[in-house]
């Protein structure tokens, strides 16, 4: 097995002539093979100590990030009757630049368990089931939309 698949896992394919004067090199450099073999013994074992600290490292920063992160969440409590803005997940495919991802607001008429809400459209009447995690508090006032116009005329 060579040295580079111990180290990448996989084989290394080399031109013959480069091939050649590699193990030419090595002939020439490392005269005393049992030594050479010893010394790439102990790179390897400092290899496999550092991989392995490398991933107590990765396995702790993941740790306090989870920490971090998990601090910083706010439990949402919803009561029937309240009303929120709903998560648009479509947005994601035809991108608006100056659109909002939250469209409503909606009615929140029934909490089910395992996170189900029941919305109500007030314009429409329509009721729907969405997971609650797609949905938020609304705090503002019902929204005016209406469209204003301006026409400009050529000087």
């Amino acid at each position: 097995m060579s040295p580079y698949k111990l180290v990448f896992g996989k084989a290394c394919h080399l031109p013959v002539e480069l091939e050649h004067k590699a193990y030419w090199a090595i002939k020439r450099l490392n005269l005393d093979l049992e030594a050479s073999g010893e010394k790439r013994m102990l790179q390897l074992n400092e290899l496999e100590e550092f991989r392995r600290y490398s991933y107590e490292n990765a396995k702790f920063y993941k740790e306090k990030t989870k920490q971090w992160h998990d601090k910083r969440i706010h439990p949402r409590s919803f009561e029937e009757g309240q009303q929120v803005l709903l998560f648009n997940s479509r947005l994601k495919l035809f991108p608006g630049k100056l659109k909002s991802c939250w469209v409503g607001p909606f009615k929140l008429l029934k909490i089910h368990p395992f996170g189900v809400v029941d919305l109500l459209e007030e314009k429409t009447g329509y009721k729907f089931k969405v997971n609650g995690q797609r949905i938020k508090h609304y705090w503002g006032e019902p929204l005016a939309r209406m469209k204003v116009t301006t026409t400009l005329k050529d000087p």
